[in-house]
């Protein structure tokens, strides 16, 4: 199985990039992953929030095979403990998925295409983080996650 992060908008922090790639390649001792960025939508200045989501999602959903499962990260998505997160994932690759795929939407969210092309939605919090700081936690938890599946001492309980 490949895991695929996709989202909206470069990360303007070298700090939060270091930190990113950090995990990632971490990650890579587990699984395929990739960060792939959609670049901001220019001259959203006359564009309302529900275009701005539209388009956003146009190039969400463009990024997407047909064989991928999508997940949403959002905020009125399920939550987990990092111990149920790591069976989520186990029963991901369980299944025999191609692909799964996770979103972090633009700043007004996701439009109505992008919820009903998903298969589902996960929140990291209650709290509202910034999307670009969401990109480094999904990062934290995923390896978090294959640390807790192989008995590895990273996280403690």
């Amino acid at each position: 199985m490949t895991i695929k992060l996709l989202a909206i908008g470069k990360t303007d922090s070298t700090q939060l990039q270091q930190l990113i790639a950090i995990y990632e390649k971490r990650l890579g001792h587990y699984i395929n992953f990739k960060l792939e960025v959609i670049p901001d939508l220019k001259k959203t200045k006359n564009l309302s929030q529900q275009q701005q989501k539209a388009k956003e999602g146009e190039l969400i959903l463009k990024q997407l095979t047909n064989t991928d499962t999508l997940v949403l990260l959002d905020e009125g998505g399920k939550q987990f403990n990092s111990l149920e997160f790591s069976q989520y994932l186990q029963k991901k690759m369980n299944s025999g998925l191609k692909q799964l795929v996770f979103a972090i939407g633009g700043p007004y969210g996701f439009s109505d295409s992008v919820y009903k092309a998903a298969s589902g939605k996960i929140s990291l919090s209650k709290m509202t983080f910034s999307h670009q700081m969401v990109r480094l936690f999904i990062v934290e938890q995923l390896y978090r996650g294959f640390t807790i599946l192989k008995n590895e001492p990273y996280h403690h309980q």
